[in-house]
């Protein structure tokens, strides 16, 4: 049976945190990193324009490359961040969740933060937070 883990990412360090302990400690076969774009925002900084992917994916390559790890990559939304990381859960059949505890600073890590907890306490899965 092959174990699916998804890291939800944006451009903090909690985030680059999570990846690599992912990568680093979590046995999986398959490895997915989303950025959740909430579909009602329009400029949340993230570099996407289009279909194109976040600028910092490249960092997220570069680190997968350290640990030897190959990724699935791409930008989901919902009708909220959380909502859109939880359905993408659900239709990629996800065994484990590995995310930053807060996000970008400012008030984003505020809202950020919560996404955090709303995926904790919503999902139906194992959940790792990582400072």
């Amino acid at each position: 049976m092959s174990r699916h883990v998804l890291v939800p990412m944006d451009d903090s360090e909690p985030a680059q945190a999570a990846l690599e302990h992912a990568l680093e400690w979590v046995p999986a076969d398959r490895v997915t990193v989303v950025h959740a774009v909430d579909d009602l925002e329009t400029d949340y900084g993230g570099g996407v324009a289009g279909d194109d992917e976040p600028a910092f994916f490249a960092d997220v390559r570069d680190t997968a490359a350290a640990y030897d790890g190959t990724l699935e990559m791409g930008v989901i939304e919902g009708s909220g961040v959380a909502d859109a990381i939880l359905e993408y859960v659900t239709e990629a059949d996800v065994d484990a969740i590995v995310m930053g505890s807060e996000g970008k600073t400012g008030v984003s890590r505020v809202v950020l933060g919560s996404v955090a907890e709303a995926v904790t306490r919503r999902a139906e899965l194992p959940v790792t937070i990582v400072p």
